[in-house]
């Protein structure tokens, strides 16, 4: 039996104490997002004092996540939707007055924060879906007033580059063939002929980021002619590109630069950990020192106006973030709070970083955490086998990275390992990599899985008979596709607002999704305008084959998702009930994709770890009082799941 005592669910999920540190650019306030009587609200210090924080925002529903200083003195702004439905409203915030008032429409409207620019620093750029839900027109906002000037009318455009005079320099199109393609902007006026054609090949690892000081070279990510993305700067006049950060086994992910003059100082990839190519021999210095502080990754996540003053995040695999300030003139940091104190001297485990070869010599990025006393002296070795949770990512153009997860340290604390695997399709990784899960969903992808699986099994970590599969948005279709089209693999599976039919899928997406629905039926494979097309679709959808689950499956779905509807749970539960096939099944009905209010958040953690307990006999804590405060609702299966029946409300 373990000797690590139980960590409460509510250190891993409840409300960060602080998160989104920034500096505002003119050097005097510290601002940050933190808990009020529960809820995520924005925070504002002085800088020579940061621990005399003072309440900004008085949200009292789902919290406030996003937010930006803008170069209006004592102006931000930050983003909300409601319950999940994805529709953001921007606001405006004075922190001296504490005022805010909304810059965009507050119902039914897609609204994105296009450009802030320092040359005006009375407006920003924001693209409002209200005309067309399609496509996002291009408005000049002014943050005091609100008063709203149409710039660009948008009619074909999934995106738009724009400079520090919120001048509209570069519009993008999606390519019916799935690339995509630049158009430069003069006198106001889109250019019929593309200043530069992407393939698809190229399309996701290749795009403009922004200007340099001068406003007439292009800082790109450019993956054109070799497999890795790497830091560019493009001569615009001459169309002539230099190669400033490159790395041969991932993308340039990340790049740190003066933020007034634009002055290139380096640049980041991400293949097993995070690290960083400094092209300025000051900054190298300033980054050696940063990197004495901790053993951790080191992000600078924001800057004063004029570059001296550095907010800096330490990301640790076994603790919390640890923010500080950072002073380039004396070269000194001063320590300011963890992200969440609570975790701090706990029996956290090691994430390991593990190259897993799939059966075709793919080398597959992926992450390995054991439970404490079976990772003999944290060096990823164990000391025998125990149950795994093989949690999948997401996107699936997305990956997973190296540092704490809250997931990864709960359920090894309960006594799993935790195997999640950046299978093909996954980004950072170069474009071939990405090109490789093309037409893939429930195939190569898979198979990707079930390689990493047989991994685990021949290193003695696991057997297997006690393999969990779980994820959420792609991580739940896999989830799907494992339970019902490899059904003796998998023990049980969690599916968290995962999609079960690939054809209705596609005919649900967001509107304003529409502009590079090309990119994603190349992505999916099948046309679904076609009957060949909607057929390997259903030939790929876990609700064609849901008649051969017969391990246990937990679902979970925000009734708001925009993006994977509720339809999507909703049929493959009804398919498996006609077919008498248990199932259970959640409803957060103020929740969109994924959770994002705490109590829900342990309500459902709760019920995921007492339904683990039960088919892979790993420990949980009672559920106690996690279910006060949510919305969660069953509407199938609460009384499978011991523990949890008595708690749930049930439709």
């Amino acid at each position: 039996m373990s000797q690590t005592p139980l960590i409460p669910r509510r250190v891993f999920f409840s409300n960060p104490d602080h998160i989104g540190t920034q500096i505002s650019p003119d050097g005097r306030w510290l601002t940050y997002i933190a808990p009020h009587e529960g809820v995520l609200n924005l925070w504002i210090a002085p800088f020579e004092d940061p621990h005399q924080g003072t309440l900004l925002t008085q949200d009292k529903g789902r919290g406030i996540r996003t937010y930006a200083w803008t170069h209006l003195e004592n102006y931000l702004v930050y983003q909300q939707d409601k319950e999940g439905d994805e529709n953001w409203i921007v606001y405006a915030l004075n922190v001296e007055t504490k005022a805010f008032h909304a810059l965009s429409p507050e119902k039914g409207v897609h609204a994105t924060i296009q450009a802030i620019g320092d040359k005006v620093p009375g407006e920003i750029l924001l693209g409002l879906n209200e005309r067309d839900p399609t496509f996002h027109d291009i408005y000049r906002v002014d943050l005091v007033s609100g008063k709203r000037i149409l710039l660009m009318e948008n009619t074909a455009w999934a995106g738009f580059l724009c400079d520090e005079h919120l001048s509209v320099r570069f519009a993008f199109r999606s390519l019916p063939d799935g690339g995509g393609a630049y158009h430069q902007l003069v006198g106001g006026e889109v250019d019929e002929a593309p200043f530069m054609t992407l393939s698809p090949q190229d399309v996701l690892t290749t795009s403009m980021l922004g200007f340099d000081g001068s406003g007439k070279n292009v800082y790109m990510v450019d993956s054109r002619g070799r497999n890795t993305s790497a830091l560019t700067l493009m001569d615009l006049s001459t169309g002539n590109h230099k190669v400033l950060v490159e790395d041969s086994l991932a993308d340039v992910d990340d790049l740190l630069m003066h933020p007034t003059t634009k002055e290139l100082w380096g640049g980041a990839a991400t293949y097993d950990r995070k690290r960083w190519q400094i092209k300025d021999e000051s900054v190298a210095k300033d980054l050696a020192y940063l990197e004495t502080l901790q053993d951790a990754d080191v992000e600078i996540t924001s800057m004063s106006a004029d570059g001296r003053v550095w907010v800096v995040v330490f990301t640790k695999d076994c603790g919390p973030a640890y923010y500080y300030t950072f002073d380039r003139d004396a070269r000194h940091a001063t320590f300011l709070f963890s992200a969440r104190k609570s975790l701090e001297g706990l029996p956290l485990t090691r994430m390991h970083p593990r190259l897993i070869k799939a059966r075709d010599g793919l080398t597959l990025v992926s992450y390995l955490s054991l439970p404490v006393d079976v990772d003999a002296g944290g060096a990823g070795k164990t000391s025998r086998s125990v149950p795994l949770v093989l949690d999948v990512h997401g996107g699936p153009r997305a990956r997973d990275r190296w540092g704490y997860d809250p997931v990864h340290q709960w359920l090894t604390n309960r006594g799993y390992a935790v195997l999640s695997v950046n299978y093909r399709s996954s980004t950072g990784f170069g474009k071939a990599f990405i090109e490789a899960g093309n037409g893939e969903w429930a195939g190569k992808m898979h198979e990707d899985l079930l390689d990493a699986v047989n991994w685990a099994v021949e290193e003695g970590i696991t057997t297997k008979e006690q393999v969990c599969i779980f994820g959420g948005s792609y991580g739940g279709y896999a989830t799907l596709v494992g339970l019902s089209m490899t059904p003796d693999v998998f023990a049980c599976g969690v599916d968290i607002v995962g999609p079960s039919s690939l054809e209705t899928l596609i005919a649900s997406i967001p509107p304003y999704w529409a502009p590079v629905r090309d990119m994603m039926r190349l992505m999916i494979g099948g046309d679904a305008s076609t009957q060949e097309g909607r057929d390997y679709l259903r030939s790929r959808s876990p609700l064609t084959f849901c008649d051969r689950i017969k391990k246990p499956l937990l679902i979970a779905q925000g009734a708001n998702d925009p993006r994977v509807k509720q339809a999507e749970s909703d049929q493959i539960v009804h398919a498996m009930q006609k077919k008498g096939i248990p199932v259970t099944y959640v409803l957060y009905p103020d929740e969109g994709h994924g959770f994002q209010r705490p109590e829900n958040r342990l309500s459902f953690y709760a019920t995921v770890e007492r339904f683990l307990g039960q088919v892979l006999g790993g420990r949980w804590e009672d559920v106690g009082s996690d279910f006060e405060g949510s919305t969660a609702t069953f509407l199938a299966g609460a009384e499978l799941i011991e523990g949890v029946r008595d708690h749930a409300s049930n439709a």
